[in-house]
C-alpha cells in the first residue's frame, strides 16, 4: 500500500489556501529566480519569502524537525567547507582579500597545510547558506501542504500528459513508502533477535551484516512496483484520455500569485542578463585588506 507525506490540512494556512496548481508554478518561478543570483542582498528578498511562507503554512516544527535538521546540516556542512576550501567560489569572485593565514606546524609529504581565511571566501559562504537555505525551505514545505490526493491532477493540470503526471504521483509518494517499509523490516528483524545497534567490523563486513534489513526492503519495493504496473495494465492505463475524479478550479488570488511569481522571474532574469546580481562584497571591507 502506498503511503503520503504526513499531510493534513491546516487553518489559517497560507499555502493551502492556493490552488496547488498555483503553488507550484511559483515554487518553480521562486526556484528558478533564486538561481539566478549570487548577490546576498538579493538573496536575502527570496530567504524573506521563504520563512513567510514557513511561519505561515500552519506546519509544525516536529513535524518536519528531521527533515530540516537534515537539509540544514548538509548546507552548513558544504557552506563551511567552501568557506575553509575555497573551493566553488573560484568560479564567481577572481582575486582574494586575505584576513588572515593559519599554518599548520607539521607537514605531509613535503607538503604544509594552510587555511586562508578571506572576505571572499567569508561572504561566498554566507551567500551560498542564504541561496541554498531559501531553496531548501520553499522544497521542505511541498509535501506537508499538498494534498497527495491530488498529486496526479495537479500535474496534469499544468499541461502534462496522464502517464507523466501518474509518474510524478508515484514518485511523491516513493520516499514515504520506502521508510515506512524499512522501518518495517527493521521492527521486525529486531523482534527475532537481530540487534542492528552492535553491527562491527569494516565496511564490506557491515554492509554484509545489513542484508537481513536491506534485502527484503529491495525485494518488496521490487514487487509492490510489479504490482502497481499490473493493476494499472488491468485498467487499461494510458490506452486513452484519463479522467479525474476531482477537479481544480483557478481562483482570482491563484491568478495574483502566478502572476507574481512569473514577475520574479522575469525581473530577475533581467537583472542577470544586465549584469546585477552577482557575487558582493562590501567596499568597506575590501579596504580594510
Amino acid at each position: 500500500m502506498l503511503v503520503a507525506w504526513r499531510y493534513r490540512k491546516r487553518e489559517n494556512s497560507f499555502i493551502q489556501s492556493f490552488d496547488p496548481r498555483a503553488w507550484v508554478i511559483f515554487f518553480g518561478c521562486f526556484l528558478f529566480s533564486t538561481l539566478t543570483f549570487w548577490d546576498v542582498r538579493f538573496l536575502l528578498f527570496f530567504f524573506g519569502i521563504a520563512l513567510f511562507s514557513l511561519f505561515t503554512s500552519g506546519v509544525k516544527w516536529h513535524e518536519v524537525r528531521f527533515a530540516f535538521l537534515f537539509i540544514l546540516g548538509v548546507v552548513f556542512f558544504f557552506a563551511i567547507l567552501t568557506f575553509l576550501t575555497g573551493r566553488g567560489g573560484s568560479e564567481v569572485y577572481k582575486e582574494e582579500h586575505l584576513i588572515r593565514e593559519f599554518r599548520a606546524s607539521f607537514s605531509i609529504l613535503g607538503w604544509t597545510p594552510v587555511l586562508k581565511v578571506t572576505v571572499e571566501r567569508a561572504f561566498y559562504a554566507v551567500s551560498q547558506l542564504v541561496r541554498v537555505s531559501s531553496m531548501a525551505v520553499m522544497t521542505i514545505l511541498i509535501p506537508y501542504s499538498l494534498n497527495p490526493a491530488l498529486y496526479g491532477i495537479t500535474f496534469k493540470g499544468l499541461g502534462l500528459p496522464d502517464k507523466f503526471a501518474y509518474a510524478m504521483d508515484l514518485t511523491m509518494r516513493f520516499v514515504p513508502t520506502f521508510g515506512r517499509d524499512f522501518q518495517l523490516t527493521m521492527d521486525a528483524q529486531r523482534a527475532r533477535g537481530y540487534e542492528l545497534e552492535k553491527i562491527s567490523g569494516g565496511l564490506v563486513a557491515q554492509v554484509r551484516k545489513l542484508g537481513p534489513i536491506v534485502v527484503p526492503v529491495t525485494i518488496h519495493a521490487i514487487i509492490s512496483s510489479e504490482d502497481i504496473i499490473d493493476a494499472m495494465d488491468l485498467r487499461a492505463f494510458g490506452v486513452g484520455p484519463r479522467t479525474w475524479l476531482d477537479v481544480l478550479t483557478y481562483q482570482f488570488r491563484d491568478r495574483v500569485l502566478i502572476a507574481f511569481g512569473v514577475f520574479v522571474l522575469v525581473v530577475s532574469i533581467t537583472l542577470g542578463v544586465l549584469g546585477y546580481g552577482k557575487f558582493w562584497v562590501p567596499e568597506a571591507l575590501l579596504n580594510l585588506y
